[in-house]
């Protein structure tokens, strides 16, 4: 048995360190530092993934958003450049983009969202049942046509809900797509059916961080559409 112990100690040791547990735990920070250690497609996405974590859901400044997107942005492109092929680079570039925009001048915002609109195609190119790049697509849609420039893009409010529901219909069990898509219906001028979604996300068993986190979100969008 004392043999076994170091052993276990070892086996528990090698378990923290690996970053999509850690980004399961909310260490997102810890996350993205071993995920770069990796130096493959699959550890610079969990990098790019584990940073936007954190600039979604611990940053609070907007320079320290700013600064953890562009890092994701970064391991992106590393996890593309190392394996072209592999769709969770585009997807966390997509996403690491889509949130820059919101912090870069006018004319980068407008170049960011063809880039993200065709790495969000590209993502699915690669995997067609990828769910959550189907929701990114869809808040892609609603962004972009909710501020009247869909049309230079070819984004169209009608492509929204039926993304989501392609989206749910993959992947039920996802807390995240609910939260998106309750927020989308808000903006849409849904609120029954945002309703059902929100309270959807909260019945839904929260096995992550991330998950606890969105369910906390759905529970505000709730308490304000009483």
């Amino acid at each position: 048995m004392r043999k076994l112990l170091p052993f276990l100690a070892l086996l528990a040791a090698l378990a923290l360190a690996d970053p999509a547990a850690l980004i399961d735990e909310g260490r997102f920070q810890q996350a993205y530092e071993e995920a770069l250690t990796q130096k493959t497609a699959t550890g610079y996405a969990l990098a790019a993934k584990a940073a936007s974590y954190y600039a979604g859901y611990k940053a609070t400044a907007d320079k320290d958003k700013e600064a953890w997107y562009t890092k994701a942005e970064q391991a992106a492109k590393k996890a593309i450049k190392t394996d072209p092929n592999y769709p969770e680079g585009y997807f966390e570039l997509a996403r690491a983009q889509g949130r820059l925009a919101q912090f870069r001048g006018i004319l980068a915002s407008l170049n960011l969202a063809s880039s993200v609109r065709d790495n969000l195609n590209k993502t699915l190119e690669l995997k067609p049942d990828h769910d959550a790049a189907m929701v990114a697509l869809a808040i892609w849609n609603l962004e972009l046509a909710q501020k009247g420039v869909g049309w230079m893009y070819g984004a169209s409010i009608k492509r929204v809900e039926p993304l989501f529901q392609k989206a749910i219909s993959l992947n039920p069990t996802a807390i995240a797509h609910r939260l998106e898509y309750g927020s989308a219906l808000i903006r849409l001028g849904k609120p029954d059916a945002a309703r059902e979604q929100l309270e959807k996300a909260l019945e839904l068993p929260a096995r992550t961080w991330a998950d606890r986190a969105d369910q906390e979100k759905a529970r505000q969008l709730l308490a304000e559409l009483h």
